[in-house]
């Protein structure tokens, strides 16, 4: 598979401009799910950061404008999608190892390395479960080719002891995620992410640390939006999600 023609491509900006991604105009285009992915991370300067499926590199960027001086890498088994990658790094300013491989067979000099934070946003649907996109990327970041246990289990191989992965999934597939933890990591969060009062989550953020040993916390949802129903165009983000997308500001954790 070759890269993306030029006249296939946008750039848009994240984080009020201050990341530029570029995008194919067709296929998988990042959204706001990877930033508040990256926004979770509670990653400081000097730390490793490894994304499984980074696809063009949006929630690495976001998380490296936030919090400088970190050593950035990701994994991603699409060729195109690795070299927008490599090339919106470059863009950016920013320094990230791509390995293009897949989660089975991840290569040697990844496996030599160990992560404070691993962050994922695998594919939404289970194989199947979805309609079909007709671009074949898009068919590859929307429907799960690699169960999410094995996601679970890639990331806890690469985290160092007592580091974190943070993974965003729709809310119907938390049992397959919990499922996917056990045994493997501990001291499992979860944070509900729902779009508005009064609606159910529709997707989760699971936090979950290696040899972690404190008891399952389930907490109330973030609320993204204003008011209980879309009665407006424009912007209806509450201020603290706006923050997060516009200014880069961390995802408010609960205590």
């Amino acid at each position: 598979m070759t890269g993306f023609p030029e006249d296939e491509l946008t750039r848009n900006g994240f984080l009020g401009g201050r990341v530029q991604l570029w995008q194919p105009m067709r296929g998988y285009r990042a959204g706001v799910d990877p930033v508040l992915l990256a926004a979770a991370a509670p990653a400081r300067g000097g730390e490793a950061v490894l994304e499984l499926g980074c696809g063009a590199g949006q929630a690495l960027l976001c998380l490296g404008a936030r919090v400088p001086g970190l050593s950035l890498a990701g994994v991603e088994l699409q060729a195109p999608y690795a070299d927008l990658a490599r090339r919106n790094a470059q863009a950016n300013g920013q320094d990230i190892d791509v390995f293009e491989a897949d989660l089975s067979a991840l290569p040697e000099a990844l496996k030599q390395r160990q992560f404070h934070h691993v962050i994922a946003n695998p594919p939404y649907y289970k194989a199947g479960a979805h309609s079909q996109a007709h671009d074949d990327g898009r068919k590859l970041a929307l429907g799960e080719g690699t169960p999410l246990a094995d996601w679970i289990t890639a990331a806890a191989r690469r985290l160092a002891p007592k580091g974190y992965l943070h993974m965003i999934q729709r809310a119907d597939r938390l049992p397959d995620m919990l499922a996917g933890c056990s045994g493997v990591l501990g001291s499992i969060e979860v944070l509900p992410l729902a779009p508005r009062q009064a609606r159910a989550a529709e997707l989760v953020i699971l936090r979950a640390r290696k040899g972690g040993r404190a008891d399952f916390r389930l907490h109330a949802p973030l609320i993204l939006h204003q008011g209980t129903r879309h009665d407006r165009d424009g912007d209806s983000y509450r201020a603290e999600i706006s923050a997060i997308l516009r200014d880069g500001a961390a995802l408010p954790w609960p205590a």
